[in-house]
């Protein structure tokens, strides 16, 4: 009670956040008279003007208030847009590095040139990411033409782009891209092996559209580079053949709703041979099951420690064939390839392949060229990429039912801004049919009446297969339509800029023209590029005007039939899906309809919740086809959505805990890498290695208090191998203690290692210690980030001895990291003393300089009698002459 009532005086936190906002939007306004009458030379002078203050110790949020007024001037001029009051808000709260959530329609495009242009000043670089190649070409051609009047430079990254253009794009005060590009040109910038080679420059500030979309929905799937690794493809092949001849158990998890499997007393060979929790999204063998597969294989035990592999394949195998659906979670290209579709976003994930296997798994079922199995060359989730930015901010139309993820994960704060005009969309409640089938004819009913009435209509479903039954089913009926989904995303934008014509039907998929607005009666700019050609043609001045009025009469008419309507025709799975759905219609204050047509049968209703909607309609005994309209129906998909939603938090929480230990060693290795990497002389990081390891491997053998117990012979072996030294004297160590005797040692193998570079020449030494030095961290990198994914497969299983995962993993991992980088330092310097550059003066040297081997050396025990010839007794296997027998009196 007290709460409301402070609310009610002071307004919400929201509320006050947009009150303090507007006191500078108040000042932004105060110059428009000012800055309209500025000549083009004079508005453009501010840039120059702005970078001088900045320089001379000023600050932006200083400059702010006169950079959005010379902003929203110069897009006036060169666009004929001018910024709402409610778009510099937006604006303000992305400088501020937030997240601006605005309707749909309200121009989100627009609001972020003026804080990109005021941080672009600074001259490091902003960035601004969107969700596909297409938005970030348009949106860089159209502000760019802004940015280039007010004289900072813009450019564009697009996949299939490389090397100098690439790092020119990067050079550009405002750089335009999709976070993939972004991400992954951050990986492969740390596994060059020149600082030539790199693109990108500091992350320094970010603007991401579609916020949610990026940092939540796509959150789940790290980015990650690989390489070819094992070849495991007959077992692909095998595993599917042999998952395809067992039968799933249907009756057993319809049983399991009522009572307990055991309670039943039926053996199990009556059941299935598997059984699926789609909830879950697990598979289990039962016991027919297992030895069905036994017997195609031949195995005595499935589950043996040497038939581990067999049992991944036959799991990935199960998962493929149950839980991963073509056209709804991958579609096939002509081409044979596999992409992976965003169950969130509907879109082709171009260059993601599944981990673990199941992306070869997956080609396997579809009969497809199946790739090898990849190795992990580098990886990262994209929460600790963006979190590396200075300042990260975003935008979107749906983010007030993420808040509390934005700000565990990014700690960035969400302010809902309000629209320019009133939204006075009709939203109604869902209507529910008790099958697919009635659902169904009612859409098709309901599109019918849509049409002939000329009203436009955009009909949202959740996977590819389901855009195509339905329209399948329009097309029996004779309705023209469009069809939006990852198969035909090259006509995206062209397909939603049309939606919105009078009597036009679109049938779109989840990515639905994100980014691209419906407009009412149609976009006559699209209308006179597809006439012209293009916007460079001789008359696409006048075919665009022809289209402006024709466009212009056609919206009139759309507004008086009650402008666009949204059919849904399922409940995702996130309720900001749903509302990104409808608030594709009543942009700008324009009338709007929206409504969902379920069914019991539909994924979400059917696994939470439809017993509860299924038991009234039963009672209500309805007829076919006559739907139920109900609150209660509303609030049990309401709370099955928060559910999911919670779930799926949970899932990117806990990637997140994992790779938060990964990235601590990740940062510290690349930051290791490109300190090398701008260093020309890396001889002092070479002889500290040394240092450390002959120091760690001296303290390791010679240990106790009893010298003549000392561990020489295992630390003279040790040097020779590795690092071809040979212990002079037997005896010298006995007349020091340890740390003198490990000093003695590094400063004889530094003296060898600086007559090495004399040898060879120093010029070419800092060569091979560079390319040594990249060749082996990248190398146990590789190997450190196999030995993590392992880890992480098997870590869950501490849980059973009352233990933490994450902090398991935590424990071990830095276990295995500490030995990495003692492994590095070990093969490097190794490495280094080992290498010959073969030159006809190196060879004179080596044929005249006596070989070390021979030399006087203290005589190992129990093998003064062996011959050159017999097995080495230390167990290594190789003859004595080339293991210990070096060391020879």
């Amino acid at each position: 009670m007290i709460a409301n009532l402070l609310k009610a005086i002071f307004g919400t936190k929201n509320e006050r956040e947009v009150k303090r906002i507007q006191k500078i939007v108040v000042k932004i306004n105060a110059l428009s008279d000012e800055y309209s009458s500025l000549s083009d030379e004079e508005l453009k002078g501010k840039t120059a003007i702005f970078k001088e203050r900045l320089q001379n110790g000023e600050t932006l949020d200083d400059i702010l208030v006169e950079a959005f007024a010379t902003v929203r001037e110069a897009s006036s001029r060169v666009l004929g847009l001018r910024h709402y009051d409610v778009q510099l808000i937006g604006g303000i709260v992305l400088h501020e590095g937030k997240i601006t959530e605005m309707k749909t329609g309200e121009g989100k495009t627009l609001v972020a040139t003026a804080p990109v242009y005021l941080n672009a000043l600074s001259g490091r670089g902003v960035h601004v990411i969107t969700v596909n190649d297409y938005l970030a070409t348009r949106d860089r051609e159209m502000m760019g033409r802004v940015y280039s009047f007010l004289g900072l430079t813009s450019g564009v990254i697009v996949n299939g782009m490389y090397g100098k253009d690439r790092r020119a794009a990067y050079q550009c005060d405002i750089t335009y891209g999709t976070n993939s590009e972004f991400g992954f040109d951050y990986l492969r910038d740390n596994m060059v092996a020149s600082v030539g080679e790199k693109v990108q420059r500091e992350l320094n500030y970010c603007i991401v559209d579609e916020v949610d979309s990026i940092l939540i929905d796509e959150a789940r799937t790290p980015l990650i580079i690989s390489g070819a690794s094992s070849d495991a493809i007959k077992w692909y092949q095998v595993a599917y053949q042999v998952v395809s001849l067992l039968n799933r158990s249907y009756e057993t998890e319809k049983i399991k709703n009522i009572k307990e499997k055991k309670e039943m007393n039926i053996p199990d060979e009556k059941w299935g041979d598997y059984e699926v929790d789609e909830k879950a999204k697990n598979i289990v063998l039962t016991e027919k099951g297992v030895s069905k597969v036994e017997k195609l294989l031949k195995l005595d035990n499935l589950y043996s420690p040497e038939n581990v592999e067999i049992t991944h394949y036959i799991n990935q195998a199960l998962k493929a064939k149950e839980l991963f659906k073509r056209d709804r979670d991958y579609l096939v290209r002509d081409t044979g390839e596999v992409v992976i579709i965003d169950e969130f976003t509907g879109r082709a994930m171009e260059g993601r392949r599944y981990s673990d296997g199941l992306h070869q798994a997956i080609e396997a079922k579809e009969a497809v060229r199946i790739a090898g199995e990849n190795q992990t060359l580098a990886t990262i989730t994209l929460q600790n990429y963006f979190r590396m930015y200075q300042k990260l901010s975003g935008m979107t139309g749906t983010a007030e039912t993420e808040a509390t993820e934005f700000v565990h994960t990014y700690g960035l704060e969400v302010v809902v801004i309000p629209t320019n005009e009133p939204v006075i969309r009709k939203d109604h409640s869902d209507l529910v049919y008790k099958t697919k089938e009635e659902k169904l004819e009612a859409i098709i009913d309901k599109i019918e009446e849509l049409y002939k009435k000329g009203q436009p209509v955009l009909v949202g479903t959740v996977s590819i297969q389901s855009s195509e039954e339905l329209s399948d089913l329009i097309k029996k009926k004779g309705i023209p339509h469009n069809v939006l989904n990852a198969k035909y995303h090259a006509q995206e934008a062209e397909i939603v800029a049309q939606a919105g014509r009078k009597g036009s039907v679109t049938i779109a998929t989840n990515m639905a023209g994100r980014g691209t607005d419906i407009m009412l009666g149609g976009n006559p700019e699209f209308l006179a590029i597809h006439e012209a050609g293009s916007r460079e043609a001789e008359n696409y001045s006048e075919i665009l005007s022809k289209y402006v009025k024709q466009c212009e009469e056609e919206r009139k008419e759309v507004l008086a039939l009650g402008g666009l309507y949204i059919l849904g025709t399922e409940r995702h799975e996130s309720r900001r899906i749903d509302n990104q759905l409808r608030g594709r219609s009543g942009r700008q204050g324009d009338p709007g309809e929206s409504q969902f047509f379920l069914s019991l049968e539909d994924d979400l209703m059917r696994l939470f919740g439809s017993d509860r909607v299924k038991a009234v309609m039963e009672k209500l005994g309805l007829p076919h086809g006559e739907p139920i309209t109900h609150k209660m129906i509303n609030k049990a998909i309401e709370n099955a959505q928060t559910k999911i939603e919670s779930r799926n938090f949970g899932i990117r929480k806990n990637l997140l805990e994992f790779d938060d230990v990964m990235n601590k060693q990740r940062t510290a290795i690349y930051a290791s890498r490109n300190e090398a990497l701008v260093k020309e002389d890396l001889k002092s990081n070479i002889l500290s290695m040394l240092h450390d390891i002959i120091y760690t491997k001296t303290f390791q053998h010679l240990v106790g208090e009893v010298k003549e117990d000392w561990d020489i012979q295992g630390l003279a072996k040790y040097l020779a191998e590795r690092f071809d030294y040979i212990i002079e004297d037997e005896k010298e160590y006995m007349s020091m203690n340890v740390e003198d005797y490990a000093a003695l040692l590094y400063d004889r193998l530094s003296a060898v290692y600086e007559e090495k570079e004399n040898r060879m020449g120093s010029e070419i030494m800092r060569k091979i210690e560079k390319y040594i030095l990249f060749e082996v961290v990248d190398a146990r990198w590789r190997e450190h980030l196999k030995a993590l994914d392992g880890l992480r497969e098997g870590i869950y299983l501490r849980a059973y001895g009352q233990k933490n995962p994450v902090t398991e993993y935590k424990l071990v991992s830095s276990e295995i990291y500490e030995k990495m980088l003692e492994t590095i330092q070990e093969e490097i310097t190794s490495f280094l003393f080992k290498i010959v550059i073969k030159t006809e003066e190196n060879e004179k040297i080596e044929e005249e300089t006596p070989k070390k081997a021979e030399k006087i050396q203290f005589i190992p025990k129990n093998q003064q009698e062996l011959t050159p010839e017999d097995e080495c007794p230390c167990g290594s296997g190789k003859k004595y002459k080339n293991c210990c027998g070096r060391i020879k009196k």
